[in-house]
């Protein structure tokens, strides 16, 4: 059965969906089955993976029952990494959603009879906690969160772990975190350097060993519709995403 991984924080601009899009693919290019659902309006996985306007059927359609979650999957063409693309009319779902029986577990029915299909399914959230966030949340697993490197990092995830403690609570009594991800790191700086001793000292359990370089090829790559092993094989931001897909999948050994 695969491990749904919804990779969440409510802070914007911390590396979010650079990390979906490149752990799946970096996963996927180490022989895992991994599907990438993205349910951000802003639709940036699904243009990083270069599949803007392909497909007849979102996860729009699938969240309103308009579509079979198979009919909205998409090969992207990189090793075994399937998508399930985002629309525009995401925008206005919560709206068309919130009359709806069971709203916050629409994407978890909807979702359930792929698992068998794939060994990872990562759901690229908004940054917000909204109804589509609430959905991942409360199909997910797990929660990976990437934070950046900067002065509120903390505040951001202590928001966010009281958030996951929420959900405990109310839809997902299971929900563990998957760990934290530090994103834009920069060697050179004094801040970055306290911001890891103050994650690692707070989170020592949840914090992954690897941590995302600044690096200029990671903001070229999605303007080519690629992920990163693709567009620079060599690039430091390469070998961090594939050092993150190795220490994923031995978390994860056995479970």
């Amino acid at each position: 059965m695969g491990k749904v991984i919804a990779v969440a924080n409510q802070k914007g601009g911390v590396g979010k969906t650079t990390t979906c899009v490149n752990l799946c693919a970096c996963l996927a290019e180490a022989g895992s089955r991994v599907l990438l659902i993205d349910i951000d309006p802003q639709g940036n996985a699904t243009s990083g993976l270069g599949k803007t306007g392909q497909g007849a059927h979102t996860v729009y359609d699938v969240l309103l029952g308009q579509a079979q979650p198979a009919q909205a999957i998409v090969a992207t063409g990189f090793g075994a990494l399937d998508l399930m693309p985002s629309a525009i009319e995401l925008a206005g779902a919560e709206i068309e959603l919130v009359d709806m029986e069971r709203r916050e577990s629409l994407l978890r029915q909807a979702i359930a009879p792929l698992a068998g299909n794939y060994d990872y399914i990562l759901i690229d959230c908004p940054p917000s906690l909204s109804l589509l966030t609430l959905n991942a949340l409360t199909c997910a697993q797990s929660v990976l969160i990437p934070i950046q490197c900067e002065y509120y990092a903390l505040e951001g995830v202590g928001q966010l772990m009281n958030t996951i403690r929420l959900m405990r609570k109310r839809l997902n009594p299971s929900l563990e975190v998957e760990g934290i991800v530090l994103t834009m790191y920069d060697a050179r700086t004094n801040l970055c350097a306290q911001v890891v001793q103050e994650v690692r000292r707070h989170f020592s359990k949840e914090a992954f060993e690897t941590m995302i370089p600044r690096n200029v090829r990671l903001s070229e790559a999605p303007s080519y519709g690629v992920p990163i092993h693709m567009y620079d094989a060599r690039c430091s931001g390469t070998q961090a995403y594939r050092s993150l897909a190795k220490e994923l999948a031995e978390r994860n050994r056995g479970k």
